[in-house]
């Protein structure tokens, strides 16, 4: 009849290197957003650079550089006519709503 003494030393967790999966995730995702601030995109052979902003619960939020304004956007687009790439108010881009805002009442 075996022992547990017999199979030799018993190991114990504590006694163990450990790795978590949660500092392995914080660890590639912090390493990525580095990669990402120092990459540049090429849209439309524009370069087009990106910056982050803290959020209110200590986070960080990307965002893109207008190439012809440099402020911050969330949303770059590429103009219908021209290949011209910068926010809204750079491109002089309306939304439909604002764009048809008020030709109902002045028809009335």
């Amino acid at each position: 009849m075996l022992n547990p003494c017999d199979l030799g030393t018993n190991f114990i967790a504590e006694n163990c290197y450990k790795i978590k999966i949660d500092d392995l995730v914080r660890k590639a995702q912090k390493e990525l957003k580095i990669t990402l601030l120092n990459a540049q995109i090429e849209a439309l052979g524009i370069i087009v650079n990106l910056t982050t902003s803290r959020t209110k619960f200590n986070g960080e939020k990307f965002w893109f550089i207008c190439p012809n304004c440099n402020k911050r956007v969330g949303m770059l687009y590429k103009h219908p006519l021209e290949d011209v790439i910068g926010c809204r108010c750079c491109l002089n881009l309306k939304y439909k709503k604002q764009r048809f805002k008020g030709m109902i009442e002045s028809l009335v």
